[in-house]
C-alpha cells in the first residue's frame, strides 16, 4: 500500500520553475530595444506602445472570430488554430498574436483538430486534494500541451465560489471557500502560465448560475461580495499574477460585469493593482464607451463594439486616447510578462504518458471516501471472491463535464459506436476509462461481472449472487444549463436502493461535478466520490478501491441532506427563452437573484443557520485514523501549532484544517472560516508536530462606507481538526 507523496510532483514542479525563469536568448536588437528580455515587462510594453499607430492599438483590443464554433453565430477564422479565438499582434514590432484555447481541465476540441489532449480531473475534483503541488502539476501539464498544440493563451482559471451547487459549471470551479478556492486555482494558473502562456482567471464576478446567465442580475452588498467571491479572486490573482481576467456574462447589482466600474476599475485595477488586461467572456460585451471607461480592455470573440465603433468614439472624443493606451499597454504587458514574446510556442507532439501519470496522481489525491461502514474498503481479495459492477457505463468509461471546458475523449465518445467522433459541447462525453477493466487488472483472481443497471431486477440478482456490489452513479453537468436538482438522474436512486436491498455490502461510486443528495445513504456500506476523474481516472479509482492508495481527498463543498437546506431552495426559472443573441442585447430587466446570505457561503451558511449537512466541507475518510492533540496558538506570530498522530495500521496523508471565528459582537461571529491547512504524511503510529500560519485575509471585515479592511481587536476562537465540523482542538488568538 502506498500514499501519494508530494515529492512525486517535484520533477514537474522543478521543470516549471526552470521554464518560468528562463528566457530565450535574444541578440541585441538596437532597432527594437523592447526585445531585450532583461527589461521589466512594464518597460518593454511602454516602449512598444510608443511605436503603435491607433489602428495597431485597436487591433490588440478585440478578437477576430473563432475557429469553427457556430454556436455563437460569430465570425470564423483559421488563424484561431482550431481554438476559441485569435487577436492580431503587431508583426512589424515582433509582437505575436494571441492564439487562444479553452483549457479548464485540458485543451479543448483537440479531437476536432486531429490532436490529443490530457483530461485532468475536474477543477472541483482537483481542489479536493487541498494540495498546491498537485495543483501546480495540473496547471503545468495543461500549459505544456497548449504550447505543443500551438496556443499561447489559456481560458482556464475558474474561481467563482460555489454559492449555487446546481450551477452547471460547478465542476469548473474550486470550491465554496475563498481561501481554498483562491489558493488552489491560483496555484494551477501560476504553474500553467509559467510554461509561457498567457494565463486567465475567470469568471469575474458572481457567475453563479447558468440559467439566464447572459442577463441575470446578482444582487449582493459590496461588503458581502468583498468578503466572499471577490476575496477568492483576489487570493487567486495575487498568487498567479495572470495576464488576463475574464469578466462574466451576468450583471452585478444592475450593471453588466464587463462594463462594471466598481468591480473592474475600482476593485481589480485600482485596489488590487492588477496589471494585466480584462477580457470579455465570449459575447459578453454590451457597449463601447461605457465598457471602455469601466475597464474592459479586450472584446471577444469579435469586434462588434471594440472595432469600428471604438475608433469612431476615439475620433469623436467620446473615448480618450489615454484609455486606449491603457487597454493596449495591458495586453502588451501580459504578452511580455508571460514569456510568449521571447519564447513563442512550437508545435510538437504531446507527451501522452506524462499526462496520464500526472492525471492519475492528481485523481488519487482527489478521490474522497465519504462512507466506509465495517471497513468494507479497501477490497480484501482474500475474502471477496466475486464483485458485481453495476451501472454508470462502468464497462466502457467514465463521464466528464461539458461545455467550453470539455476535453475530447480519444477515439470519440466511449458510450457511442466507434467512428461517431468527438461529442458536441452540449453532449455527454465519456472517456475510454473503464473501471471494470481497471479492477479486473488489479484483481485478476476475483470474479468481476458487469450489469448495465437498466433492468433493476437483473442488477439486483447479480448483486445478490456476489460478495460485493459496486454501483456507479453519475451526475452530468454542462455549461449553458443548470442541474434540475442534486439528485442522481433517471432510475439511478432506485437502482442503488434495489442493489443495496439485495446485498448490504454495496458501495456507491459517484462521478459528479457537484454535490449529490443520497436518499439511500443509510442502506449502503460505502460511498466514494470520484468526481470527473480525467484521462486516468479508472486506474486511480482502482488503486484506491483495492487499497494500494490510501484515500486522502476532502470535500471542497458542502453536501446538503436536502436542497431545502440551501440558501435558495431552487433556481428561479428564467423568462420565456428567446435566442441567446437576442437575450444578450435585450435582456429582461427584472430577472435577479438576491444573495441575501451574503458572505455565508457553503459551510458558513450551514453553521450560521444551525443546519446539519449530509457531509460537511473539509470532510473525507481514510483507511487509517488520526488523533489531534497539543494545540498552542502564537498570537504574536499568528500561527498555530499542534500534533497529529496516525493511530491506524496504514500509512496515510491527512489534511489538518485550521478555522477561526471572529470575536463576539462582530457581525460575522456566527460562523467559523477556514484560516489555513497543511497536508501531512504519516506512517503507522507516527506523530508529527504541525505549524500552520493563520491567513489574516480571511479574518478581516470590509468597511463598505470607507472602502477599507479592518482586523478587529479581540479574542478569535481557533479550531483545529479534520473537517469543518470535526475540530477537537480549540484555542484563542489575541489580536490587539
Amino acid at each position: 500500500m502506498r500514499t501519494r507523496n508530494s515529492h512525486r510532483f517535484l520533477p514537474l514542479i522543478a521543470l516549471t520553475a526552470l521554464l518560468s525563469g528562463a528566457c530565450a536568448l535574444v541578440a541585441q536588437d538596437t532597432e527594437r530595444p523592447w526585445m531585450n528580455p532583461k527589461l521589466a515587462p512594464q518597460e518593454r510594453a511602454e516602449m512598444v506602445l510608443k511605436q503603435l499607430t491607433l489602428d495597431e492599438k485597436l487591433a490588440l483590443l478585440h478578437g477576430n472570430g473563432m475557429a469553427h464554433d457556430s454556436h455563437w453565430n460569430m465570425p470564423l477564422t483559421h488563424l484561431a488554430n482550431g481554438g476559441a479565438g485569435y487577436v492580431e499582434g503587431v508583426a512589424r514590432l515582433g509582437i505575436p498574436g494571441l492564439v487562444i484555447s479553452d483549457a479548464a481541465y485540458g485543451v479543448r476540441e483537440s479531437g476536432v483538430n486531429g490532436r490529443y489532449s490530457t483530461a485532468m480531473p475536474s477543477n472541483l475534483g482537483a481542489a479536493s486534494s487541498w494540495d498546491t503541488d498537485s495543483a501546480c502539476a495540473f496547471g503545468a501539464v495543461i500549459g505544456q500541451e497548449l504550447r505543443a498544440q500551438g496556443f499561447n493563451m489559456t481560458l482556464g482559471g475558474g474561481v467563482d465560489l460555489v454559492r449555487e451547487p446546481r450551477n452547471g459549471r460547478t465542476f469548473e470551479y474550486t470550491g465554496e471557500d475563498p481561501l481554498l478556492a483562491g489558493t488552489m486555482d491560483g496555484s494551477m494558473m501560476k504553474c500553467e502560465q509559467a510554461q509561457h502562456v498567457v494565463g486567465d482567471i475567470k469568471h469575474y464576478v458572481m457567475n453563479d448560475q447558468e440559467t439566464g446567465r447572459t442577463f441575470v442580475n446578482a444582487i449582493i452588498s459590496r461588503k458581502a461580495m468583498q468578503e466572499s467571491d471577490l476575496l477568492a479572486f483576489h487570493i487567486a490573482i495575487s498568487l498567479a499574477n495572470p495576464g488576463a481576467v475574464m469578466c462574466s456574462y451576468n450583471r452585478v447589482n444592475g450593471v453588466y460585469s464587463c462594463e462594471n466600474p466598481y468591480t473592474l476599475h475600482d476593485v481589480l485595477k485600482t485596489d488590487w493593482g492588477f496589471k494585466g488586461f480584462v477580457i470579455s467572456d465570449w459575447g459578453g460585451t454590451h457597449s463601447t464607451v461605457a465598457a471602455s471607461a469601466a475597464g474592459l480592455d479586450q472584446e471577444q470573440p469579435a469586434d462588434s463594439y471594440y472595432g469600428a465603433k471604438l475608433k469612431e468614439a476615439v475620433e469623436a472624443g467620446k473615448v480618450p486616447l489615454a484609455e486606449i493606451d491603457d487597454h493596449a499597454r495591458r495586453v502588451l504587458y501580459a504578452e511580455f510578462a508571460s514569456g510568449i514574446v521571447d519564447d513563442p510556442p512550437q508545435m510538437d507532439v504531446v507527451d501522452v504518458q506524462k499526462g496520464f501519470e500526472v492525471a492519475q496522481r492528481v485523481e488519487e489525491e482527489s478521490i474522497v471516501l465519504l462512507k466506509n461502514d465495517h471497513a468494507i474498503l479497501p477490497i480484501d481479495s482474500s475474502k471477496v471472491h466475486s464483485i458485481a459492477i453495476i451501472g454508470g457505463h462502468a464497462d466502457v468509461g467514465m463521464i466528464s463535464g461539458a461545455g467550453s471546458a470539455q476535453v475530447d475523449p480519444p477515439g470519440g465518445n466511449a458510450i457511442m459506436p466507434p467512428g461517431k467522433g468527438a461529442p458536441r459541447w452540449d453532449e455527454q462525453a465519456w472517456f475510454p476509462t473503464s473501471p471494470l477493466k481497471a479492477l479486473r487488472a488489479k484483481l485478476p483472481n476475483t470474479k468481476i461481472e458487469f450489469d448495465p443497471g437498466t433492468d433493476l431486477q437483473s442488477a439486483a440478482a447479480l448483486a445478490r449472487n456476489s460478495d460485493l456490489a459496486i454501483v456507479f452513479g453519475y451526475q452530468w453537468e454542462s455549461e449553458g444549463m443548470d442541474l434540475k436538482s442534486l439528485s442522481l438522474s433517471g432510475n439511478q436512486n432506485a437502482l442503488i436502493e434495489q442493489v443495496a436491498d439485495a446485498n448490504p455490502d454495496t458501495i456507491v461510486v459517484l462521478e459528479s461535478g457537484s454535490a449529490v443528495t443520497m436518499p439511500w445513504i443509510d442502506k449502503v456500506a460505502g460511498v466514494v466520490e470520484a468526481w470527473y476523474a480525467g484521462s486516468s481516472g479508472h486506474k486511480a479509482l482502482a488503486e484506491v478501491l483495492t487499497g494500494d492508495v490510501n484515500p486522502s481527498g476532502k470535500l471542497p463543498i458542502t453536501f446538503p441532506k436536502d436542497e431545502n437546506d440551501l440558501p435558495h431552495a431552487a433556481i428561479l426559472p428564467a423568462p420565456t427563452p428567446r435566442p441567446e443573441q437576442a437575450m444578450r442585447h435585450a435582456p429582461p430587466s427584472n430577472y435577479a437573484v438576491n444573495y441575501s446570505e451574503g458572505a455565508e457561503v457553503g459551510y458558513k451558511w450551514f453553521e450560521a443557520e444551525h443546519k446539519q449537512p449530509l457531509f460537511p466541507f473539509g470532510f473525507g475518510l481514510s483507511y487509517t485514523s488520526y488523533e489531534y492533540s497539543g494545540l498552542s496558538v502564537d498570537s504574536a506570530a499568528k500561527t498555530v501549532r499542534f500534533t497529529v498522530k496516525n493511530t491506524g495500521a496504514r500509512a496515510g496523508e491527512e489534511i489538518a484544517e485550521v478555522y477561526a471565528r471572529l470575536p463576539q459582537g462582530a457581525d460575522e461571529s456566527s460562523y467559523k472560516r477556514l484560516a489555513g491547512w497543511k497536508r501531512i504524511t504519516l506512517a503507522p503510529g507516527e506523530t508529527q508536530t504541525v505549524t500552520v500560519p493563520i491567513d489574516l485575509r480571511v479574518l478581516q471585515t470590509f468597511d463598505e462606507a470607507h472602502n477599507n479592511w479592518n482586523l478587529a481587536p479581540g479574542n478569535y476562537q481557533v479550531f483545529v481538526g479534520g473537517s469543518s465540523d470535526q475540530t477537537p482542538l480549540t484555542g484563542s488568538l489575541q489580536i490587539h
